[in-house]
């Protein structure tokens, strides 16, 4: 996983349903925190396999469109899903982390799967989870972990749904990730940078190279930009295994795009036909090239990259999109903007985007990082793209225990050029939030704005204190 979320999870009450002896959804994900915090991850893959065969394999029950790299996963998917749903296709989701409930991670048509039905499913794959948990047991390994179960529990409820389409993201890397159970038609693979190199590589090449894991045998590969290592990896896996493959830049692309209400209209070149004045409710041009991967991605899986898609259902699909957390308007006067970025190449996507979208003169930065994240990179990242706008910093933290303790950060910012007299340390996220828009009310300024990023966590919890 990216980032993993420490928000409080809330669900429906016993009292609630019917049945009163049935788990509630937060003791669900209580029972799967209970295995392993969220971001252990295992590289392995026999007790998924395992866990497939004893459950029926219901990761063979629908055809998978399989999303891997470092930023823009979970935007790209959403986008994805948005266009096959103008299609008419029943779409199962499966992405991470959560904002706010365990359920967002698992959806049907677009929205989380329904409280009655990730219970009931849990209830019935337990008991065949407990034996592989015993197998596990008995050769001296761990027990399935909170990601591995979770990933099961996802391809049982799209089986028993059923869908016609899973649009998967990976948790983390590809080779060994959970996810790679299923089988991709399409191979999505989005921007790769460094991140997480402790597990996957400390090397842009190390790092492509498990990603790499989820093209297989016969699929297509549809990937973003990628530096030249990168794509060199991409290309030899898709030669050595005999998929197919489009790279944006050169088969495809964004033609043109342009900054509108709300978003932005923008024309992309697919691998089969041209999409001209499409309307995409995101900011940023990062936004606008995931669309475009978005719809390569529905070209190859609809029509093996060779037929041209319908273009008032794009124009639908894309129109549709939300991406919640991902540079999103939380609250005006003052404009409270929360994004996700949570790596370098994240936190100078999100700088770019409020330069582009948003007119503001000067801008209040709160930001909490996680302990295994580069703050350093993000902090002066965010300094020299948004430049002279910054006037104020708040280094603060989630509820998560992976978070860096705020006054920790505050070296990063001095060696990131923020000046110390204009940055504060406020631990409590809440303070933070309404030091910043103190911070951005005085003078009566209008064209203040506030930016909270710096993780999932941190932006989770603000949406929450801000009603979102």
């Amino acid at each position: 996983m990216d980032d993993t979320n420490g928000t409080t999870d809330t669900g429906s009450t016993e009292e609630d349903r019917p049945d009163h002896d049935a788990f509630s959804v937060e003791s669900v994900y209580a029972d799967l925190l209970s295995r392993a915090p969220e971001d252990r991850m295992e590289p392995r893959m026999a007790p998924l396999h395992r866990a497939m065969e004893i459950l029926g394999e219901p990761n063979r029950a629908f055809p998978i469109i399989h999303i891997t790299g470092t930023n823009g996963k979970t935007s790209t998917a959403r986008m994805i899903e948005s266009i096959l749903l103008a299609h008419d296709l029943r779409t199962g989701r499966y992405t991470s982390p959560h904002l706010s409930r365990v359920t967002e991670r698992i959806s049907i048509d677009g929205e989380p799967v329904p409280d009655e039905t990730f219970v009931r499913v849990w209830d019935e794959i337990k008991p065949y989870l407990d034996i592989v948990d015993g197998e596990l047991l008995v050769a001296g390994e761990a027990r399935l972990t909170y990601f591995e179960c979770i990933t099961i529990l996802a391809f049982a409820i799209f089986a028993d749904e059923p869908i016609d389409v899973g649009v998967i993201e990976v948790g983390l890397g590809g080779v060994t990730d959970a996810t790679n159970v299923g089988d991709g038609q399409v191979a999505v693979i989005t921007p790769i940078s460094l991140d997480h190199t402790d597990l996957l590589g400390d090397t842009v090449e190390d790092i492509a190279l498990e990603k790499a894991g989820i093209i297989k045998p016969g699929a297509f590969l549809v990937s973003a930009i990628q530096s030249r290592d990168a794509a060199q990896v991409l290309l030899e896996r898709a030669q050595e295994v005999g998929a197919e493959f489009r790279f944006e830049g050169i088969e495809f692309g964004v033609e043109s795009r342009s900054v509108a209400v709300g978003g932005q209209v923008v024309s992309l070149s697919g691998l089969a036909g041209r999409y001209g004045e499409l309307l995409v409710p995101l900011h940023g041009e990062h936004q606008a090239e995931n669309a475009a991967l978005a719809v390569a991605a529905v070209e190859a899986f609809l029509g093996g990259g060779e037929r041209e898609l319908d273009t008032t259902l794009v124009r639908n699909g894309l129109r549709a999109v939300t991406s919640p957390g991902r540079l999103e308007v939380v609250r005006t006067a003052p404009s409270i903007i929360v994004d996700a970025a949570h790596n370098p190449a994240g936190a100078r996507a999100a700088a770019k985007g409020i330069r582009e979208a948003f007119d503001f003169s000067r801008l209040v930065l709160v930001i909490g990082a996680l302990q295994d994240k580069d703050a350093a990179g993000m902090l002066a990242e965010l300094h020299e793209e948004l430049g002279g706008m910054l006037e104020d910093l708040c280094l603060t933290q989630s509820t998560s225990p992976r978070s860096v303790p705020a006054a920790d950060l505050l070296q990063a910012a001095l060696a990131a050029g923020f000046a110390e007299e204009n940055i504060t340390i406020l631990p409590g996220l809440d303070d933070a939030l309404e030091w910043a828009v103190m911070k951005a009310e005085e003078n009566n300024d209008l064209a203040g704005g506030i930016l909270v990023t710096g993780s999932i966590t941190v932006v989770g919890e603000a949406r929450t204190l801000l009603g979102k």
